[in-house]
């Protein structure tokens, strides 16, 4: 699997995402950013385990 963001980088883009009010919704984000969702599920189990990592409340 071919990813370019280390997995602090998607966590610093989660808490951006959820920072600027973007819905952090798995389908949404699997639309609008294909490369954090792919990263994110390279370095963490799902995208909920990301999402918690990151210390961001859905």
């Amino acid at each position: 699997m071919n990813v370019n963001m280390s997995a602090d980088e998607v966590l610093t883009h989660i808490k951006q995402l959820q920072g600027s009010g973007t819905t952090l919704n798995k389908k949404k984000v699997k639309q609008t950013h294909p490369d954090l969702m792919r990263s994110a599920l390279f370095y963490f189990p799902s995208w909920e385990h990301a999402i918690q990592n990151a210390e961001v409340l859905e």
